[in-house]
């Protein structure tokens, strides 16, 4: 069993978003800029936090798990609060919200159209909030890390980027060795990655004792391929400011910040990091003071601001609410104590072994559709839901049982006359399994579908399933844009 020391653990996480705070800052007014910087300190007015979506839209994640619940929460509920709670519309944020306004769910919203800005720092700079509700559970805080990137980065080194830094950041609760912790997240993605390999760069040059200005050149030129923005160069980065910082907070950031591209992301996230494994005290004095404990917001849409967290305090409160919901309703065994934290010895080497290459094994055209609690039900296309006149497509949609009966599912398929359904009877009824030792029946059906007549931008497709052991039927959307 997991205990935590309570106090101790509201400090680290105070000290978390402070830190988040004060890099987003101190990197904010270098965005984008591909040169070496020579940053030294803040270049904006003492007390006065600048916003950032990397913390932005993490308020509203909190503010999605308060309302829903950690039980209902799911990929789609995060969709549904991009598109009201979210404002920007830039690079991956911006084709992520398109396609999810056509009907096109995660992670398909985050692969259609999506080649250049999927590969991007949009998700891995929004972790902390899953390693704050599942500390020292990395293995929930990696389910939820990949929920979140498949929004809108689908199947991608987006995606695996965050739950990089999902990863370090949630042992970063209980483990304070940092080349570990970046081991441990490096052990979680795949070797194939170009995160993966970037970092791994990083740690190779460090240990030869590389300088940290050549490292950062040697990250760059390794990326060159990628181009701007892009999340394995910004997380190389970043693990240049964890190691050649060497603990120390303003000189890690520092280091960070002056590598350039992303440098409030890097900066930010490298601050959080830190106060993570240091808590309030290893946040230098000065800097505390001159960024404060506010909460600046600029990503979320302004009805809605009466319900965000308004200080890095308030939000350290309410994320300490839900951490026993989130670890009761995954499985964990886990409890705050007044008492010495006490984290089993072996629990950082002996996991689940949850890994990227699991969770993103998954067809990139794929999506879930949650419309009867006992049934999971998966969606996936052969190709691109865009399609023409003439191009065909294969969807497979497979159901998970979780119900001690047996259903017989029958189905029909409802089609505008723009599509042939080809090789199917209208009516078809398959049986699925129950359960056996707790692991899901399954039993999928496949459509042959083909565009026969010009399209319309939306194009929807349904799957009607009905069976005596459900009183209603369920509406499955397939949908094809032009």
């Amino acid at each position: 069993m997991i205990k935590l020391n309570k106090e101790e653990y509201l400090d680290k996480l105070h000290a978390c978003w402070l830190g988040k705070n004060i890099g987003g800052t101190l990197g904010a007014p270098y965005e984008g800029n591909r040169a070496f910087l020579d940053v030294k300190s803040f270049n904006t007015p003492e007390g006065e936090p600048l916003p950032n979506d990397d913390l932005d839209l993490q308020l509203v994640w909190l503010i999605a798990l308060e309302r829903t619940g950690v039980k209902a929460f799911s990929t789609n509920t995060l969709a549904e609060y991009w598109l009201d709670w979210i404002c920007p519309h830039w690079n991956e944020y911006g084709l992520a919200k398109t396609n999810l306004k056509a009907g096109l769910l995660p992670p398909m919203s985050g692969e259609v159209d999506n080649d250049k800005w999927k590969t991007s720092n949009g998700a891995w700079i929004r972790s902390e909030i899953w390693a704050a509700l599942a500390p020292g559970m990395i293995d929930v805080a990696i389910k939820y890390a990949t929920m979140d990137g498949m929004v809108d980065h689908g199947v991608s080194e987006g995606t695996v980027a965050e739950i990089f830094t999902a990863t370090l950041q949630s042992a970063a609760y209980v483990e304070s060795d940092i080349l570990k912790l970046i081991n441990l997240g490096l052990s979680k993605i795949p070797t194939s990655s170009m995160v993966h390999k970037t970092i791994s760069l990083v740690i190779k040059l460090y240990n030869e004792g590389v300088d940290y200005k050549t490292a950062r050149e040697k990250v760059v030129e390794f990326n060159r391929e990628l181009g701007w923005f892009q999340a394995p160069a910004n997380l190389g980065f970043v693990a240049i400011g964890l190691l050649y910082g060497e603990g120390d907070f303003k000189k890690s950031v520092l280091y960070a910040v002056n590598c350039g591209d992303d440098a409030d992301c890097t900066g930010a996230t490298v601050g959080a990091t830190l106060g993570i494994i240091g808590g309030v005290k290893s946040i230098p004095q000065d800097w505390q003071n001159f960024v404060g404990d506010r909460i600046v917001t600029v990503s979320i849409n302004g009805m809605y601001y009466w319900h965000v967290p308004k200080t890095c305090s308030e939000l350290t409160c309410r994320i300490y609410n839900l951490v026993e919901q989130m670890a009761r309703e995954n499985g964990v065994q886990f409890a705050f104590t007044d008492q010495e934290t006490c984290y089993p010895e072996d629990q950082l080497n002996n996991l689940n072994r949850l890994t990227s290459e699991h969770l993103l094994s998954r067809a990139p055209y794929s999506y879930d559709v949650k419309n009867y609690p006992a049934l999971d039900i998966r969606v996936e296309l052969d190709g691109s839901p865009r399609i023409a006149v003439n191009q065909r497509r294969k969807i497979t949609v497979t159901f998970s049982n979780y119900r001690e009966q047996p259903h017989k599912l029958s189905f029909k398929v409802i089609a505008p006359d723009c599509f042939e359904v080809e090789n199917y009877q209208k009516v078809l009824t398959v049986d699925y399994p129950q359960p056996v030792h707790g692991v899901s029946g399954k039993a999928s059906v496949e459509l042959n579908v083909k565009a026969v007549k010009e399209l319309s931008d939306i194009n929807r497709v349904y799957l009607e399933a009905t069976a005596s052991t459900i009183p209603y039927p369920i509406l499955i959307p397939i949908i094809f844009i032009a």
